[in-house]
């Protein structure tokens, strides 16, 4: 084991774990502690589409699915899954209300092999909050959250990763520790027909399963980014309360073997001694880039330096690996995704990759990584054509000519913004203000510079230092009756609606229809009748506001009324009705269709009435 980390298991392996927090994760308030001294260390070294149709789709994933034979452990066959029950809604009948979800939208994951090197080894994050509508409020003790395998509505079900990877054959070298099988860095599992347990995160109040080694690829063989899990919360008696249905999505559709399998169409990546031409695809694209490596960095004194601090082999890192060592990544370039990581004056490995490639030509169009304004570039390296990471309503929105409105870009900037020496990787991450606020919604959150943009509007504002100071994370923020913003906004990069049917079934238990969790009824047995105490200073909804809104209006002047409702009070998209509703009106009934404007002039002359 190399010795930084031997420093990361001396911190404590759920410590080194739960900073998966971004490579594709989760974390918590928990973190903070290492989070900041990670941070100080971090400043000081560094300053979509559309889907497939499925017949392809299922074609493709038949395709990817290669026998899992690797050196170091080769994963012995898969036994047979029980079919497991089919699982019902939500219940209902306790009027409990089980909200669940994953914290990033996408965890990504080296693949099958760990014997090389290791970017993200297996890890998601599972959250979950549950409400009590009779009494109002958050339920936090008393209770016991647990996670199962259940199989999505084609039948794909995901009950164990061991049959499917390497990792735990690696996982010693790699991390410092054992694992038992089909466990994750934090200790928890796989999940499985037998429910596995969820604690409760008083910081965050929310309870959690962090570090789920889940895969892609389904107990058939096929590959399946959004594998499905039943969340269960049950009281003290073992009476059951709630249940949710939610996604663990995950991908191994990182793209380096665009450009750095051997015999690649484009020889910009090829090492200067050849293509390693290893006959296992999953090692070859690998050991090239470490040739490749080597090749640029052997004559370095840092890099020399590091490799004696870390115990590797002075050839370099393919002689490393050749002697049975796998390379972890950010055991030289240090990651906010596994703290404690990283020598003194190596570059981050967010600046690293993302300086590097942004030079880098796309083999297909030949413009640089940089001067793309799509979500192409990006899918070179993150999931990607397949697995459609950027599915959200975000992602969905198409300009006139049928092609996408908003991009990776339009968020994050740049590719050489997004590497930046001024950027704390994985923690300076875009805003919800930066493009929502009075009452519009920008189509890009960055300026010029890949800066976010500011407001001063902070009505869908993120919470301001989370989850550490100078930092807004919208995955760790929380709004209305402390509820988590992903609770019912879903994660980050999926927002309801998704683009994947599996996202969407969620909110369409709670609600009865795929979007933000905005029925007042979901959480609540009685609806208050508020005029801004709901999510986002909202006014409640339903006949109870019909009847009272235009005194409400009265004494807190109609103006106030425009920001959602549009200054002609013809309403917007803020003012949208999801689901077909029928309202009590003077003269009858008004019916609304689901995707209606609501507006003054809907039931009577405007604002003024009449």
């Amino acid at each position: 084991m190399n010795r930084i980390m031997h420093r990361a298991v001396r911190i404590g392996v759920s410590s080194a774990a739960l900073a998966l927090i971004a490579a594709c994760g989760g974390g918590g308030d928990s973190t903070t502690a290492s989070l900041t001294e990670q941070l100080a260390s971090s400043k000081k070294s560094s300053s979509d589409s559309q889907k497939k149709s499925d017949e392809n789709k299922k074609k493709d994933e038949r395709k990817s699915h290669d026998d899992d034979e690797h050196d170091g452990g080769s994963a012995p066959e898969p036994t047979p899954t029980p079919t497991p029950t089919p699982t019902p809604s939500p219940t209902a009948a306790t009027g409990y209300t089980l909200l669940a979800w994953n914290d990033l939208g996408m965890h990504c994951v080296d693949g099958k092999d760990y014997s090389v090197f290791s970017i993200l080894p297996p890890y998601n994050n599972l959250h979950a909050q549950l409400v009590n509508p009779a009494k109002g409020g958050l339920v936090t003790t008393g209770v016991t959250l647990t996670y199962e395998a259940m199989a999505d509505a084609t039948g794909s079900i995901n009950t164990t990763s061991v049959t499917k990877t390497n990792f735990w054959s690696w996982v010693k070298s790699l991390f410092g520790t054992a694992l038992g099988i089909d466990t994750g860095l934090k200790g928890n599992a796989v999940p499985a027909l037998t429910p596995r347990p969820m604690t409760f995160n008083a910081s965050n109040k929310w309870f959690e399963a962090e570090g789920i080694p889940i895969t892609p690829y389904d107990d058939a063989g096929v590959k399946n980014f959004y594998p499905m899990v039943k969340v269960v919360a049950k009281d003290a008696t073992g009476k059951v309360l709630a249940t949710a249905r939610t996604v663990l999505p995950v991908s191994d559709e990182m793209s380096c073997k665009s450009c750095h399998a051997s015999s690649t169409v484009s020889s910009d990546a090829k090492p200067a001694a050849g293509w390693v031409n290893d006959a296992d695809l999953e090692k070859d694209w690998k050991k090239n880039i470490l040739r490749l490596h080597d090749e640029k960095k052997l004559g370095n004194t840092k890099f020399t330096a590091a490799l004696a601090t870390l115990g590797y082999n002075a050839a370099g890192l393919m002689a490393t690996t050749a002697g049975g060592q796998p390379v972890l990544c950010a055991s030289c370039h240090s990651s906010n995704a596994l703290p404690g990581t990283g020598v003194a004056g190596i570059t981050p490995l967010t600046q690293a990759l993302h300086t590097l490639h942004a030079k880098v030509k796309d083999p297909v169009t030949q413009l640089t990584m940089d001067s793309s304004n799509n979500r192409t570039a990006c899918y070179m390296c993150h999931p990607g054509s397949e697995t459609q990471c950027l599915r959200g309503p975000m992602g969905n929105a198409l300009d006139v000519s049928g092609k996408p409105s908003m991009n990776c870009q339009s968020c994050h900037g740049s590719m050489t913004a997004v590497g930046s020496n001024a950027r704390t990787g994985w923690l300076n991450q875009p805003t919800c203000q930066s493009c929502h606020h009075d009452g519009k919604r920008e189509l890009s959150g960055v300026n010029a510079a890949g800066l976010p943009n500011v407001w001063a509007d902070q009505r869908f504002a993120s919470n301001a230092n989370a989850p550490a100071a100078g930092f807004n994370l919208y995955r760790f923020s929380n709004g209305h009756g402390g509820l988590q913003c992903e609770s019912c906004h879903g994660a980050t990069h999926a927002e309801y609606p998704s683009s994947h049917v599996n996202d969407n079934v969620l909110s369409q238990d709670v609600q009865g229809h795929a979007g933000t969790i905005s029925e007042c009824t979901a959480c609540h047995a009685t609806v208050p009748n508020t005029i801004n105490g709901g999510p986002h200073g909202m006014h409640a909804t339903g006949n109870a506001w019909v009847s009272s809104h235009e005194d409400a209006a009265k004494v807190n002047n109609a103006s106030s009324c425009a920001y959602c409702h549009g200054p002609d009070f013809r309403g917007t998209a803020l003012s949208q009705v999801k689901m077909s509703k029928t309202f009590a009106v003077e003269k009858g009934s008004k019916i609304f269709s689901a995707g209606q404007n609501v507006g003054c002039y809907d039931c009577h002359n405007g604002p003024n009435g009449g």
